[in-house]
């Protein structure tokens, strides 16, 4: 078995910032897996929220041993991006060296379309309005906020969109304090759904606080070994399989997150469609989806996922799965 990685630059379509700063393009790596004259591929988006770079992700898929399965690659890589795209590359060899869909080897149902949500880049109150107003006709928005000034933002995007569905993610960006004073409005305003509101670090303050829209673990859910410390805390997990490491682990902990009463969205870090392609199986029916990764890329995959009036539809053979 031989795996190779590769650095890949998408241009954005425009400038998008969130909390922790902006970018004007996607930085990934694409993993391929050669055996017996088959390849499977998987991207990842190294995180520097989480200490990775693109650099430190290469050297850990390059130190990989020559041969193991997936299964014994769990132990072999810790939850992050470098096993998400040597998972995600697994499962595309297995299943074509198999002649099947990725669905089908882990015995799921064929996935549908699933409505994602398409994001709204942090900017002055006057051009979240802009935005917002341009992509009315989506169905579920999602905010980037997460600053001490939100308000406006937010009463923006709403006369902006009227319509539309709308969930926040605030990137960790607020204090207990604030939250507390946004928390109503976000009621009055019709959102459905805020994420990461506090740091992880000091999200214990959200225990005993009011809750009047469901609020979502971001950075605070990486995979299975999150959960015990979410409870009383969270209503939903944000699943990403550059957090968990895979699609291998992302499926356990959807499975185990419903058991624990948790409500599951699926989300993604700025990629291609390839990136997309595996958690389009995660998200079938769950609560959120947000893999508007490649609306946000002036360029793209071959192949590239097809978004259209039903939402998101899952990968064609031939990019991934």
């Amino acid at each position: 078995m031989n795996i190779t990685v590769t650095p890949d630059v998408f241009k954005l379509a425009q400038v998008f910032t969130i909390s922790r700063g902006s970018r004007t393009e996607a930085k990934v790596l694409t993993v391929r897996v050669d055996k017996d004259g088959v390849t499977g591929w998987g991207e990842c988006v190294p995180y520097a929220r989480y200490n990775e770079t693109l650099e430190s992700v290469t050297a850990e898929i390059e130190g990989l041993p020559a041969g193991f399965t997936r299964e014994e690659l769990q132990s072999l890589l810790p939850a992050g991006a470098a096993r998400n795209a040597v998972d995600c590359a697994l499962w595309d060899l297995e299943a074509k060296q198999a002649g099947k869909r990725v669905w089908e080897l882990a015995g799921l149902p064929e996935p549908k379309p699933e409505i994602t949500a398409y994001t709204l880049s942090l900017d002055t109150p006057e051009k979240m309005q802009a935005q917002a107003a341009e992509n009315a006709f989506r169905p579920l928005l999602k905010i980037k906020l997460g600053t001490p000034d939100d308000m406006p933002r937010l009463e923006a995007v709403r006369a902006g969109a009227p319509d539309a569905r709308i969930i926040i993610d605030a990137n960790e960006g607020w204090s207990a304090a604030v939250y507390a004073e946004l928390a109503p409005h976000l009621l009055r305003l019709g959102v459905e759904l805020v994420e990461q509101p506090l740091p992880a670090g000091e999200d214990e303050a959200l225990i005993g606080m009011e809750r009047p829209v469901p609020v979502c673990a971001d950075e605070s859910c990486h995979d299975r070994e999150s959960l015990p410390k979410l409870k009383g805390k969270y209503d939903v997990v944000n699943i990403k399989l550059d957090k968990t490491g895979g699609l291998t682990e992302a499926l356990k902990l959807r499975e185990q997150a419903l058991a624990e009463g948790y409500q599951v969205m699926v989300g993604c870090m700025v990629g291609s469609s390839l990136a997309m392609a595996p958690a389009t199986l995660v998200a079938q029916g769950a609560a959120v989806t947000d893999l508007d990764g490649p609306l946000l890329l002036a360029e793209d995959r071959e192949e590239p996922l097809t978004f259209d009036a039903e939402g998101v539809h899952p990968p064609k053979a031939a990019l991934w799965g």
